[in-house]
C-alpha cells in the first residue's frame, strides 16, 4: 500500500487543511519580492503523516528549517512582499518541476516515505493541481501585477540547509545559488564576503540549474528579472535570534547588490 488514499478523493485538501499559499505584506513597496518554497511542514489531513513518525518532521528532509522566520524579518524590515508555501517539501517539492524524480521523493536523504510510494497518476496530479500551481500561479500574478505597473521586482528565493549531509559537514555559513544571469547573485555574493565574518558559497552547496530547480528559473531567469537564490545553514536560524540577525543583515545587504547593478537585468 501507498499510504495515500487520495485517489478515490474528490480533492486533496480538506477545511481544516492550511491554504498553499500564504502571502505576506501583498501591498508592500519594495522591489525584492520574497519566495519561500519550502516554508511549512504541514502534511494535507488526507494523507495522514505520509506513514512517517512526527520527528521526521522536525529534519531538513521535511522542510527548510528557520527560513519562514527569516522571511517574516526580512518582509517587515523591507516592506517587501513575500510568498510562502506552507506544507511540506515531502507532500510535493514546489521547487521541483512535477514529474522531477525528486518533486514526490519516494525517499528522502536515506528515509523512505510511504507515503509517497505506489502513486497513480491521479494521486500526483492532485497534488499538483492544489498545491504546487496555487503557489507558483500566485508567484507569477504578482509579478504580473508589478510589470504591468512599471516596478519590475527582484526575485529572491529564500532557502536553508542542513549543516550535515550524508555524513560530510558543511562549512559554509550561507550560499548565493545563480545560473544564467549571475549578475545580482554575485553582486550579493560580492557584499556577503566582505562582511568579513562569513564562509559564503558560490553555488555552494547546490548548484541553481534547470534540470533541478523551478521557482527562479520560471520566475527569474525567464522573465528576464534581476535574481537570486540565497541558502543559509539551518543551525544559524534554528532559533528566533539567528533568524532576526540573518533578516537584518539581507535587509542591508540585497538594496546594495540591487544599486551595484542598476536594478535592472541585463538585457
Amino acid at each position: 500500500m501507498s499510504g495515500d488514499s487520495t485517489s478515490s478523493q474528490a480533492s486533496l485538501l480538506s477545511p481544516g487543511d492550511p491554504a498553499p499559499v500564504e502571502v505576506m505584506r501583498p501591498g508592500g513597496h519594495s522591489p525584492m519580492l520574497l519566495l519561500v518554497d519550502h516554508a511549512g511542514r504541514a502534511v494535507p489531513e488526507r494523507l495522514g503523516r505520509l506513514g512517517l513518525p512526527e520527528d521526521a518532521f522536525e529534519r531538513h528532509i521535511a522542510w527548510d528549517i528557520g527560513i519562514m522566520g527569516v522571511a517574516r524579518h526580512l518582509s517587515a524590515l523591507l516592506d517587501a512582499t513575500a510568498i510562502a508555501q506552507p506544507f511540506s517539501r515531502l507532500v510535493i517539492d514546489c521547487n521541483r518541476t512535477p514529474g522531477h524524480p525528486t518533486s514526490i521523493a519516494p525517499v528522502s536523504d536515506g528515509t523512505i516515505v510511504p507515503g509517497n510510494r505506489d502513486l497513480s497518476d491521479a494521486d500526483r496530479a492532485m497534488r499538483v493541481h492544489e498545491i504546487f500551481e496555487p503557489y507558483q500561479h500566485r508567484i507569477e500574478a504578482e509579478i504580473d501585477r508589478r510589470l504591468e505597473e512599471g516596478r519590475p521586482p527582484v526575485v529572491v528565493a529564500l532557502h536553508s540547509f542542513t549543516p550535515v549531509m550524508a555524513g560530510v559537514a558543511r562549512p559554509w555559513h550561507a550560499g548565493i545559488l545563480h545560473n544564467h544571469e549571475p549578475s545580482f547573485g554575485r553582486a550579493l555574493l560580492a557584499l556577503l564576503e566582505a562582511e568579513g565574518d562569513l564562509v559564503v558559497g558560490d553555488n555552494e552547496p547546490y548548484r541553481l540549474s534547470d534540470e533541478s530547480d523551478h521557482t527562479v528559473p520560471r520566475h527569474g531567469e525567464r522573465r528576464g528579472l534581476l535574481h537570486a537564490e540565497i541558502e543559509i545553514r539551518q543551525d544559524l536560524i534554528a532559533a528566533p535570534d539567528g533568524q532576526r540577525a540573518w533578516a537584518e543583515r539581507l535587509a542591508r545587504l540585497l538594496p546594495q547588490a540591487r544599486e551595484r547593478v542598476g536594478g535592472a537585468a541585463a538585457p
